[in-house]
């Protein structure tokens, strides 16, 4: 694995199905930079976060009903607009 970890990395690894690559990405992100939103939803959307990367219950359960890669994609433009 590169020695290079960014969220880019991180979201590329996980388009192309390298969940667990991306997920050690996200983690070692947030072990260096806690308050790093973009790991913590990363994290929280490969469905292996612990209680204390998720927050608010409710967005958990926001990540949980997207069920396809255009649902995905526009939830993500949306978070994008509050960036």
């Amino acid at each position: 694995m590169s020695s290079i970890k960014t969220i880019t990395l991180a979201t590329i690894y996980e388009n192309q199905g390298l969940k667990e690559d991306a997920l050690k990405i996200y983690q070692d992100i947030l072990e260096l930079q806690p308050d790093n939103e973009e790991a913590r939803l990363g994290i929280a959307r490969l469905g292996n976060a612990p209680a204390q990367f998720v927050g608010d219950s409710e967005w958990l359960e926001v990540f949980n009903q997207i069920t396809n890669p255009a649902q995905n994609q526009k939830f993500q433009e949306w978070l994008l607009q509050w960036n």
